[in-house]
């Protein structure tokens, strides 16, 4: 049997040392990592972890930016910026939050919807980012809510800008509104966080969407430090905002509030042109809403109001409402005749109507023996029947188009619909695309007679017919422009000028001889207006003389005017179009007519105004307060 190995005391000294030595050894190569490392974080990372920290302990609370202002183009203000009290939660400062939105509800008397929504941001917020509660407060809604700040744990109360528009729905479809961003919005826009931002408002509608990345500014922050539970222990220096970009129009301020005002309780439109630059100095459609409910948050039952309107509040009327221009566009069809041949002295007789085959078009009268200076003068139906069926349509559409019949305009508007400018190809291609839209597929003499008098196919927007009348005045190619003020006139539009004064000439007898608008015949003895009449009809009814002139209010005619001034030097030109107005010199012209007195002598036609006004149940801001009235009783009745 082996003995076993006896450890002598010097082994054992020699094997603790080794022992020793490795985890000395190890620890030193632990310890110099840790060295290491901390090298690294205090050194190579001391940045990083100091905006961490510092991120930790300092919260920005983001200010939105002002918004450029809107001004007119003589400087006068149409859209700008106020002061305003809102109040907003901050979660992370938030304690007993049912007793505190609850209190609040009842000092702001909030809507159930509000509340509502109020609940499911808090329930979605993050971090330091407030919840909005109310904007554009009352100032003794806001002074309640500040004298309890100290029982209002979590609650805010400060002072911001919101959106006034002073002229109110006087720029409605002008200038659009802001409101705060929806999720497609947010999406469309790469999840930008400032659309987070309670008080953030964004264009959604005309000039306001537009116009958004020129008017949104940059955002600025208030930085507060706080602990490591979120509360608040002083607010740091702020970080300014940046107030977004001026945008000049061409619109006069008070010409577009006075023919706004002018129109009264007619649904309608009226667009005034500089006719030598282009510049748009009137752009009217009413009724309109109101931008400043709409930048409020509009509720829900006005905004069923708005819709459910037969007058179309929300719709812009100038470039998106199409109709049959009626008689309007006979100068564009006389200048038409005369380029293909038409001697302006051919006579027809007009008898009442024009007899087509077995069917037979009437005319608006008996007007016996018409040349053109007169067929344009007393609207003879039966002299253009005539003479466009001598020619073709096929050759009176492209001076339709020459004249911006049809055309989509370089504007900044969310949209344009512009209509139908009609030919045999036309037809034809429609036809093939839908055979249900229309019957036949070729031209007809009937389809040429009705375009000749601005019925069947042939529908414009009211910009259009601005555009022609400024164009026949001028003898220029004019283009509509909304943006700036210019000073330089486009080039000729290179029609024959013997042409153009032989239906300018006509345009003149139909205001101030004895044409359909005498009238309309402006109040001064050395300013003369000259137009044209037009009267469209909105369903096929019967051969009845009196069609479209009574009953429902909906089935009755169109009423349209288009205009220059003043007749011997042209300056100004533009169309007025009231629908169901059943007469343009009855509907239409009188409202042309102010609206030039308001350029020439505006104190006279503000004395005409006072009257109207008087009988409409006093002014556009008044009769609007009180419809808010009304629509702020409905939603609490509801």
């Amino acid at each position: 049997m082996t003995k076993p190995t006896r450890l002598t005391t010097a082994h054992q000294s020699i094997t603790f040392s080794r022992r020793m030595l490795l985890l000395g050894g190890a620890q030193a190569a632990v310890g110099a990592m840790l060295i290491g490392r901390l090298g690294w974080l205090s050194i190579a990372q001391n940045q990083k972890y100091q905006l961490l920290s510092e991120s930790n302990r300092v919260q920005l609370i983001p200010v939105p930016p002002r918004r450029g202002w809107i001004i007119d183009r003589n400087g006068k203000p149409i859209a700008i910026n106020r002061s305003s009290f809102r109040i907003d939660i901050i979660p992370q400062q938030l304690t007993d939050g049912p007793r505190v939105l609850a209190t609040v509800a009842k000092l702001l008397h909030l809507p159930p919807e509000d509340l509502e929504r109020i609940n499911n941001e808090l329930a979605q917020s993050r971090g330091f980012q407030p919840v909005s509660i109310a904007d554009n407060l009352p100032y003794e809604q806001y002074a309640a809510i500040t004298v309890r700040l100290p029982e209002l744990p979590g609650i805010s109360a400060t002072r911001g800008f919101t959106r006034f528009y002073p002229a109110g729905p006087a720029v409605g479809q002008l200038v659009g509104y802001v409101g705060a961003a929806n999720a497609k919005e947010y999406e469309a826009e790469n999840k930008n966080p400032l659309l987070l931002v309670p008080g953030v408002k964004i264009g959604k509608e005309g000039l306001e969407k537009t116009l958004e990345q020129t008017l949104r500014g940059l955002p600025g922050g208030q930085r507060v430090e706080v602990t490591a539970r979120g509360r608040l222990v002083k607010e740091l220096e702020p970080k300014p905002d940046r107030s977004g970009g001026t945008v000049r129009l061409a619109i006069d301020a008070e010409l577009q509030e006075y023919t706004a005002r002018r129109l009264g309780e007619e649904s309608g439109s009226a667009v005034i042109l500089d006719c030598l630059t282009g510049d748009i100095l009137a752009l009217v459609s009413m009724p309109a809403y109101d931008p400043n409910s709409f930048s409020d948050g509009v509720g829900r039952t006005e905004w069923k109001m708005l819709s459910d309107d037969l007058r179309k509040p929300l719709l812009n009327k100038v470039v998106n409402a199409l109709y049959p221009p009626g008689s309007t566009i006979k100068p564009m069809g006389a200048l038409a005749l005369l380029q293909n041949g038409i001697d302006p002295d051919d006579h027809i007789f007009c008898g009442g109507g024009y007899q087509l085959g077995n069917r037979f078009f009437r005319c608006l009268g008996r007007h016996g023996s018409v040349n053109l200076h007169r067929a344009i003068a007393k609207s003879c139906n039966s002299y253009f029947y005539a003479m466009s069926n001598r020619i073709g349509y096929d050759k009176i559409a492209p001076m339709a188009r020459r004249l911006g019949l049809g055309h989509k305009f370089d504007l900044p508007f969310v949209s344009q619909n512009y209509g139908t400018v009609p030919d045999s190809e036309w037809k034809a291609r429609k036809f093939k695309q839908n055979r249900r839209i229309v019957e036949r597929p070729d031209w007809t003499s009937s389809d040429t007679l009705n375009a000749a008098i601005g019925q069947g196919f042939l529908i414009v927007n009211p910009l259009q017919l601005a555009v022609m009348a400024a164009r026949i005045a001028s003898g220029r190619d004019i283009q509509p422009r909304l943006i700036g003020v210019h000073r330089d006139s486009p080039k000729l539009i290179g029609l024959d000028p013997k042409h153009l004064e032989i239906v300018r000439a006509g345009m003149w007898e139909v205001v101030n001889g004895d044409g359909t608008a005498g009238a309309s015949r402006l109040p001064f003895p050395d300013i003369q207006m000259s137009g044209k009449t037009g009267t469209a009809q909105v369903r096929r009814v019967g051969a009845s003389a009196t069609r479209g002139q009574g009953g429902d209010w909906r089935y009755r005619d169109h009423g349209l005017f288009v205009f220059f001034a003043p007749s011997d030097k042209p300056r100004y030109a533009g169309a007025v179009v009231i629908e169901h107005g059943m007469g343009g010199a009855r509907a239409a012209a009188p409202v042309a007519k102010d609206a030039l007195t308001f350029l020439f002598d505006r104190q006279k036609a503000m004395e005409s105004l006072a009257a109207l006004e008087q009988q409409w149940g006093g002014t556009l801001a008044e009769r609007t307060a009180r419809r808010a009235a009304a629509i702020k009783a409905a939603a609490s009745a509801a």
